[in-house]
């Protein structure tokens, strides 16, 4: 049986995309070299926006398939369904990536 993830309040589940492996002049990097610093992603469910004080729910800015930059530390990694996501609150992403 197949899991949905489904985030709470202002949360954003993510999936970080692959670090290159080959640099555009064909550099092969290796395996120590720290790939942590990526902070790309792509957005795969985000919730349905935080409470105010008002008891209105303030619009989420980023919306499901968009490619975004976020901090490189933070967030809770998880996996489902043997996929790894990572769900962080929306604060926590800087910038939309446009083509």
């Amino acid at each position: 049986m197949s899991m949905t993830i489904k985030p709470l309040g202002d949360r954003v589940v993510v999936k970080q995309l692959k670090a290159e492996e080959v640099t555009k002049s064909g550099i092969v990097l290796p395996d120590t070299i720290d790939r942590e610093k990526k902070a790309e992603a792509e957005v795969i469910a985000v919730g349905p926006g935080k409470m105010l004080e008002s008891g209105q729910l303030a619009p989420m800015c980023v919306s499901v398939g968009q490619i975004v930059l976020m901090k490189s530390w933070g967030g809770d990694d998880v996996k489902v369904d043997g996929e790894e996501f990572k769900i962080v609150s929306e604060e926590d992403i800087l910038a939309v990536l446009e083509k």
